[in-house]
């Protein structure tokens, strides 16, 4: 167990590659109750978030789920300074089921090492009471008093589906991906959605905290005979790393352009306004120097996060991501590196405990289930 961002947080049960492994085979049972959960409710909650997020949200349907950056912008100082821009986080914007009266209800998911700032920055952009009476929102932080349990891998869905009546399994098998719905699971109220973060199939469900641990034990209970085991940050890590996807404080962070790291479609910038969205449009008119690429190396030795990568004496890009991938057996890392030198195929070398080890660029992801 570890403390991260306040939570106590499990890095593994048993042996991360075996949790790993189970999740690309069976099913991995995660506790990402460290993730925010915030809720947005009210007649303007759809404008206000679209005048906020960098992906737009207009005419996102019920049940909808997108990827979205999260950005900041400071004021010019008096000295005419340029304002400063910060991607504070990336999030998932969906809109629920609408209110009693019509008016649509909206959720953000961020990382729960980004959740206080994120919840102060979009508190400070709230409305002013009484000035603009037109603007009337709920703005709610729900993550302390809800539990997420992430189910994942080729088996995660008939588990769940397993423990709720046949109705509400009808309506969790026909969840496209980025959609959700409600649904009973373990008899408990939950909020059901199919997004993940392994590269694999399966559900996010949202519970009142109060039951977490009865919804965890019998999606554990269902699963075990079937190949599932709960998984720590540790699983969590190199599935995502395998999957290509990128981690907030790792490929992205504060003075990320978010076009070299290849989340251009979470940014739309056409007819639109919110905080930093000029700087995001210089950003993508400039071609980046460096970009984000995938490296598998030739010794099974991990390069980590910092580690020079270079071509001869000359250090062309630095590791953002490298771990052990059990399912591919090999070592493997993200990195930024020139953007010459982002060819498939490159060799290049990667410096792992004071010792040059090979590399070849590799494209992303490095694995992709069938």
């Amino acid at each position: 167990m570890v403390d991260f961002a306040g939570w106590k947080m499990p890095v593994q049960y048993g042996s991360i590659v075996e949790e790993h492994l189970a999740t690309r085979n069976a099913a991995g049972l995660f506790d990402v109750s460290h993730m925010g959960r915030l809720t947005v409710d009210g007649p303007s909650s759809l404008n206000w978030l679209e005048s906020l997020l960098t992906r737009r949200v207009a005419g996102i349907e019920v049940g909808q789920a997108r990827y979205t950056l999260i950005a900041s912008e400071s004021p010019p100082d008096s000295a005419g300074q340029q304002a400063l821009v910060a991607i504070l986080d990336d999030a998932l914007v969906s809109r629920d089921r609408n209110a009693e009266d019509g008016s649509p209800r909206m959720g953000l998911v961020v990382n729960g090492s980004n959740r206080a700032r994120v919840v102060a920055w979009l508190e400070s952009q709230l409305p002013v009471p009484g000035n603009q009476s037109d603007e009337r929102l709920s703005f709610r932080d729900r993550t302390l008093a809800t539990a997420m349990i992430a189910v994942q891998g080729p088996l995660a869905i008939d588990i769940v589906c397993g423990l709720c009546s046949a109705a509400d399994a009808e309506q969790i098998r026909s969840l496209m991906n980025y959609r959700a719905s409600h649904a009973t699971v373990a008899g408990e109220p939950a909020s059901v959605s199919r997004t993940g973060y392994t590269g694999e199939d399966g559900l996010e469900i949202v519970v009142a905290a109060g039951v977490a641990t009865d919804v965890w034990m019998a999606i554990h209970a269902a699963g075990v005979p079937r190949g599932l085991l709960a998984c720590g940050l540790g699983a969590r890590d190199t599935l995502r790393l395998e999957a290509g996807m990128p981690l907030y404080g790792h490929e992205l962070r504060e003075d990320t352009d978010p076009f070299a790291i290849g989340l251009g479609l979470a940014v739309n910038l056409d007819g639109r306004v919110f905080p930093g969205v000029n700087h995001l449009r210089a950003l993508q008119a400039d071609r980046p120097c460096r970009v984000r690429v995938g490296l598998t190396l030739d010794s099974k030795r991990s390069a980590r996060e910092g580690a020079v990568v270079s071509q001869g004496e000359r250090a062309v890009g630095v590791v953002t991501s490298g771990s052990f991938a059990p399912t591919l057996n090999a070592a493997v890392a993200m990195a930024m590196v020139d953007r010459d030198l982002a060819v498939p195929g490159t060799a290049l070398e990667v410096l792992v405990r004071d010792t040059r080890q090979a590399v070849r660029v590799t494209p992303l992801p490095f694995y992709r289930r069938k």
